[in-house]
C-alpha cells in the first residue's frame, strides 16, 4: 500500500525540489522485480546486509526486515525529521505535508 501511494500520489512529492526513494533489505533483484510488479516511478535501494537498516535504527533482526519509517534529510545530510507512524495508504500525502512543515524548496513552475 505504501508504495502504491508513492506512485499514485508521488506528483505531490515531486512538488519540491527533493529526492525520494523506498529501501528495502531485499535483494536488488528481488526490489527491480517488485518494483516493475508496482510499476514503481521512484527507486527502491537495496540493504540486503542490513548495515543501513542497523545504522539508521529500524532494523528488526527477528525478522530480517526494516521498520516502516520515513526519514527527512536535509541537503547537509543531517536528518530533519523522523516519521514512526506511516501510514501505508496515504504515505505520499503524509510526505508532502510534512515536507511542506519543514519548509522544503518547492521546483520553480
Amino acid at each position: 500500500m505504501e508504495c502504491k501511494s508513492l506512485r499514485e500520489s508521488g506528483g505531490k512529492i515531486r512538488e519540491f525540489d527533493v529526492a525520494y526513494f523506498a529501501a528495502s533489505c531485499d535483494t536488488p533483484e528481488t526490489n527491480r522485480q517488485f518494483a516493475e510488479s508496482l510499476g514503481a516511478d521512484y527507486p527502491i535501494l537495496s540493504d540486503p546486509d542490513h548495515k543501513t537498516a542497523e545504522a539508521y535504527g529500524v532494523l528488526m533482526p527477528e525478522h530480517g526486515l526494516a521498520r516502516r519509517w520515513t526519514f527527512y534529510v536535509g541537503v547537509d545530510g543531517k536528518i530533519l525529521a523522523i516519521d514512526t507512524q506511516v501510514k501505508p495508504a496515504t504515505a505520499a500525502e503524509d510526505i508532502a505535508t510534512r515536507l511542506a512543515e519543514l519548509g522544503a524548496a518547492r521546483k520553480a513552475p
